[in-house]
């Protein structure tokens, strides 16, 4: 089982500190940025192996690439996705489609949290092709990615625009892919991004669950997290990086 990390986009919220830096590389802690951490988690949990989509800035990510592979002690292959200005994330995964075949942890590279998250995966294994890293304890809004289960604990629906009084929680940004599961995946992804480049990945999970594909979820309890989308949430990061 290998890391996967998705760092394409352009971050265009966090301007100007993304003017020439992907996302993944703001800094959150001294010495560290979100993607340190995130490398960090994976090799935590013995995942030594990361496969980075970038875009974005992705020469600045290629020169520092082999300082983040001694800081970490991971190998880091860097797939580019030439679309990623003009195209949503469900290409990004779609194209990570052979690496999938082994099994992989995806976080997004815009995502601070504990390598606890990447725990609860790993031990959930066994439940479903693909297992999503689930937040149970936070009050939704309208802007969260939330998830609602069938009455088996699998996923039914995920989106944005699902009425917070009917989910069971938001969708973190991690999610553990079984190599089994990677054709299925792949087919959805490509139907999905093949259909609109603008939708998400979690549009292909929800596709893969439309097919027949069993999506279970890990809910990760009162565990610290954010998404960095915002100058607001940039500041939270740096509060959390301090105790991950």
């Amino acid at each position: 089982m290998i890391g996967l990390v998705l760092a394409a986009g352009a971050g265009s919220r966090l301007r100007p500190d993304t003017e020439h830096l992907p996302k993944a590389l703001l800094p959150v802690a001294p010495g560290l940025t979100i993607l340190d951490i995130a490398l960090r988690n994976l090799a935590a949990v013995g995942l030594t192996e990361v496969v980075m989509v970038v875009g974005h800035a992705a020469g600045t990510l290629a020169q520092r690439r082999a300082a983040l592979e001694r800081a970490h002690g991971v190998a880091l292959e860097l797939l580019r996705n030439d679309h990623a200005l003009e195209w949503n994330n469900a290409y990004s995964l779609w194209l990570a489609r052979e690496h999938l075949r082994r099994g992989t942890v995806l976080v997004n590279g815009d995502t601070v949290h504990p390598v606890g998250v990447e725990r609860a995966l790993l031990a959930a294994r066994g439940r479903a092709g693909l297992i999503l890293a689930m937040d149970d304890k936070k009050t939704l809004a309208e802007e969260e990615m939330k998830v609602a289960l069938d009455h088996r604990g699998f996923l039914a629906r995920i989106g944005k625009q699902i009425d917070p009084l009917l989910a069971d929680g938001e969708y973190i940004g991690a999610t553990l892919i079984e190599g089994w599961a990677a054709g299925p995946l792949t087919e959805a992804l490509e139907a999905t991004w093949r259909r609109d480049p603008g939708l998400y990945y979690e549009d292909g999970y929800q596709e893969y669950t439309a097919r027949g594909g069993a999506v279970a979820a890990a809910p990760i309890g009162a565990m610290d997290w954010v998404e960095v989308d915002s100058h607001d949430d940039l500041r939270r990061a740096r509060e959390i990086a301090g105790r991950c």
